[in-house]
């Protein structure tokens, strides 16, 4: 992800140690005696890389819980973002006075069945895969890219964003997508400048599909 975002955002990915790390009381108090063991790796590794990413940008360790929407909840003055799949997890973190929000994905690189492509594309979207070069899963990224834009989006405007609310143009040759978001989502956040487009990058390799992006801060 370090590739995918400003100098401002600090970036960890996880190492091998990171998945069956040790969660501190606040962290473990949001996974339930409940949660099977792929979950409790997970947000492991997530809690292990947000920790490593606020030190870097020269904050104490303190504890990432979640809220009951399982997003993380960062410091005071923080933005950060976490995503995880099978065998990669990443988290980065800024200060809020850099960036306004940030938002990651990652997904494994394979084809997606057709009843989630017709939740997350729109028709115009599923003309534009068709037009993309061959040999990648264009679906996915475009998947991937909405998951990223929901992660900036929803910190900011504390609001649902749906898969059609945004509208993405991708540019195969750059490794760059730019969602506009519905005007009707838009007029009704709750916010002063709720962002009305967001444009990020992504990159496809070793298997993996991922997308990054942020909103500079106003």
């Amino acid at each position: 992800m370090r590739d995918l975002l400003p100098s401002t955002v600090a970036v960890a990915v996880a190492g091998p140690e990171d998945w069956t790390g040790e969660l501190l009381p606040a962290e473990q108090a949001c996974l339930g005696e409940r949660a099977v063991q792929t979950r409790r790796r997970d947000f492991a590794a997530g809690r292990m890389c947000a920790r490593r990413a606020l030190r870097d940008l020269g904050l104490p360790t303190t504890a990432v819980p979640a809220a009951a929407d399982r997003a993380p909840v960062w410091p005071a003055g923080v933005v950060g973002s976490i995503t995880h799949t099978a065998g990669y997890c990443a988290a980065a973190a800024a200060h809020a006075t850099d960036i306004r929000s940030v938002g990651m994905d990652a997904e494994q690189h394979r084809e997606v069945n057709p009843g989630v492509r017709r939740l997350v594309l729109l028709p115009e979207e599923e003309a534009t895969c068709a037009r993309l070069p061959s040999g990648t899963h264009w679906p996915v990224v475009l998947f991937s890219a909405k998951e990223t834009i929901y992660k900036v989006w929803h910190p900011v405007v504390r609001g649902w964003l749906d898969f059609h609310d945004a509208r993405l143009d991708i540019d195969p040759d750059a490794g760059t997508f730019t969602a506009r978001i519905a005007p009707a989502r838009v007029d009704a956040a709750a916010v002063h400048d709720p962002p009305t487009s967001i444009s990020g990058h992504f990159v496809i390799a070793d298997g993996l599909v991922r997308t990054a992006a942020v909103l500079p801060a106003r």
